[in-house]
């Protein structure tokens, strides 16, 4: 761990020196270089995730497709997506915006009397363990992944924003961030809070982050890959996925799982055990085509629903929806 956390401290401070210091300086924002040298941290890793996708996942996906690729439009939309997510542009959006407000909050919260908390603390000399503290603080956002993922299938009006997720019918490694904006601010700015309350340092929230990103992308990837009736249960497949997107059985309230509250199945996002836990597991070795019911059943109307082919497309639509006009 050593000799990674110094090798990405010198690219960072390479990257910062060489590129984001001049340019805050040519801009005349050099009041702002303290938050860009951690900015800088957010786009080494989204450049190495890119760099990953495309010379590790992506040849993958050649290998052993699940089906074959049919609608590359969608795909390049979905490109955009993680371009605007990967490289920092959406993180710089709500450094401007959002941050602020929360950084101002917890600030008042802590004046107020909320005392510090670091959850690795509640075992003792952990903190001389920097990777089983690292491995605390991943199990506790998991978890609480797990539960924004039920939540966004379960409260009606945030499905309505998640659906686009699921809209995409062609699924490859550059479909994770293929998510509403709104539904993005409303799910970091649960993870950020909840990291100021739980005590995560900076360095390992940066490399959660990084970690579950990428996880998440070789989940998402048109693979015909699963990890074995053990490998299953100890970490989430492209298969394991894949059944949460399929239509009519992966997403939807009545899917076939033992807890019938649960509106899909395989809500895990890097650990299967939480499924597991709550009875929302489904193992069953399948492929299915992915997508929303209502894209390939018309309605009472005869008409099917319209998720939008470009980016602003469907952003907006997402907002209808919400709505109740679309």
């Amino acid at each position: 761990m050593d000799w990674w956390i110094q090798w990405f401290g010198n690219a960072q401070q390479r990257l910062f020196e060489g590129v984001v210091q001049p340019l805050l300086f040519g801009l005349g924002q050099a009041s702002l270089l303290e938050d860009a040298y951690g900015a800088t941290g957010w786009l080494l890793v989204g450049l190495l995730q890119i760099f990953i996708m495309v010379a590790v996942i992506a040849p993958l996906q050649y290998w052993r497709p699940v089906e074959p690729v049919t609608d590359r439009r969608a795909i390049h939309v979905d490109i955009i997506y993680t371009v605007v997510h990967r490289l920092g542009l959406f993180r710089l959006a709500l450094f401007f915006t959002l941050d602020p407000l929360w950084d101002e909050l917890m600030g008042r919260l802590h004046v107020w009397g909320l005392p510090s908390f670091h959850l690795d603390g509640v075992w003792p000399g952990v903190t001389d363990l920097a990777w089983v503290s690292l491995i605390i603080y991943l199990l506790a956002f998991d978890f609480l992944d797990y539960w924004i993922h039920r939540g966004q299938h379960s409260i009606g009006w945030w499905w309505k924003l998640h659906a686009l997720h699921h809209s995409q019918r062609q699924m490859t490694v550059w479909s994770d961030n293929r998510n509403h904006l709104l539904d993005d601010v409303i799910r970091d700015t649960i993870i950020v809070l909840v990291a100021q309350l739980i005590g995560v340092a900076p360095g390992q929230f940066v490399a959660i982050v990084a970690f579950t990103q990428l996880s998440e992308s070789f989940q998402h990837a048109n693979l015909r890959v699963w990890f074995g009736s053990i490998g299953e249960r100890l970490w989430i497949s492209p298969r394991f996925h894949r059944r949460h997107h399929a239509i009519g059985i992966g997403h939807e309230p009545m899917a076939p799982v033992r807890n019938k509250k649960a509106h899909g199945n395989n809500f895990g996002v890097l650990l299967p055990w939480w499924d597991m836990l709550f009875g929302t597991a489904n193992f069953e070795l399948r492929f299915d085509p992915t997508g929303v019911r209502d894209q390939v059943q018309p309605n009472a109307q005869g008409q099917l629903r319209d998720y939008g082919q470009g980016f602003w497309a469907q952003q907006w639509r997402g907002l209808l929806r919400l709505m109740g006009r679309a």
